[in-house]
């Protein structure tokens, strides 16, 4: 009989999807890397094992323990379906700027969840930096992940993600895109890559706010770059050490109101019913046209499921409030 021993051994091996009305005028074929099958509807599912596993084996993670975490939502789910099949406790901390259903999804899950003002600097001691942060110091037999300076993050990407990527299109890949947040998909899938044909292009989005695309390009930590964004899970205001420069070709911003709209029209347009990065991952992707010849095969990776969003990018009346339909 063909079946997993647990819901954590479902996780990966999700489908390459072709995009088709969204990209009729751009010249190359371009595929999804649709992360939304993995059993915690998000591409974290992947980093949050890995990350999980390789503190198990080095003692930080002892059993009974208490798996603490800033998360925008998506590393939270994967290390509650973890922390469940393991047996550990779970306390995230998260920004007020994510939407209502990824907290309520976490405490479905049996998560604690605190929730910590979006506009302070990430020193700020109300921070969900700073909070998640004090709390692995103070809790005993806790472990705090940091998913943003934990190298598991880019391994798991390394391991799994970019490997599926090469042989779904048997090393026909020519551009990876994909949002940036942590740094550990594009670092990871991007090395993976460029081991395997260094021709390979990796493109991250970023979204007016973050600090990813200057410093790329100049070297520079502008904090006048630095404004509160809409768009989730992607773009930072700090650096963290998942995000492997040196491997990134270039990156482009999208505006909130563009990942947004575009949110909208993946779900109506090609039925793919996504969260808020895929809008600006796929918006990038379109701003990128001049990049791609007719040759190209371009994956595009969509991070998330568009249930976590049903009362923000596809509810006409809080799109209205914002500005980005009539």
């Amino acid at each position: 009989m063909d079946y997993a021993k647990n819901i954590l051994e479902t996780i990966g091996n999700t489908p390459l999807v072709k995009i088709n009305k969204l990209t009729e005028d751009l010249p190359c074929l371009v595929l999804a890397k649709y992360e939304t099958f993995n059993p915690g509807n998000s591409v974290k599912d992947r980093m949050a094992l890995t990350m999980i596993e390789d503190a198990e084996a080095d003692g930080r993670l002892k059993p009974g323990g208490t798996i603490i975490e800033g998360t925008s939502g998506n590393t939270g789910m994967g290390l509650a379906l973890a922390a469940i099949v393991k047996g550990y406790k779970c306390i995230f901390v998260m920004a007020d700027k994510q939407s209502k259903e990824k907290t309520d999804i976490l405490r479905a899950v049996g998560a604690e969840v605190i929730v910590c003002p979006t506009d302070v600097d990430p020193t700020d001691p109300r921070s969900y930096y700073s909070v998640s942060k004090r709390l692995g110091e103070e809790i005993p037999n806790s472990w705090y992940v940091n998913q943003y300076d934990n190298l598991s993050n880019t391994k798991a990407h390394y391991q799994s993600t970019g490997p599926e990527i090469w042989n779904q299109t048997e090393g026909k890949i020519t551009h990876f895109v994909v949002g940036v947040g942590t740094g550990g998909t594009i670092s990871g899938v991007g090395r993976y890559l460029k081991e395997q044909n260094p021709d390979v292009k990796v493109w991250g989005i970023d979204t007016y706010g973050s600090v990813f695309k200057k410093y790329h390009e100049t070297g520079i930590f502008d904090e006048k770059e630095i404004y509160p964004y809409v768009t989730e899970g992607i773009g930072e205001d700090i650096l963290p050490k998942n995000v492997d420069f040196d491997i990134i070709d270039g990156f482009t911003k999208v505006t909130d109101k563009d990942a947004a709209v575009y949110t909208q029209l993946l779900a109506k347009k090609e039925g793919m019913f996504l969260g808020n990065s895929a809008g600006a991952a796929i918006k990038g992707l379109l701003q990128l046209k001049e990049q791609f010849t007719k040759d190209d095969v371009v994956v595009v990776l969509f991070h998330d499921h568009g249930s976590r969003y049903v009362g923000k990018m596809f509810n006409d009346e809080w799109m209205k409030k914002m500005g980005y339909i009539d």
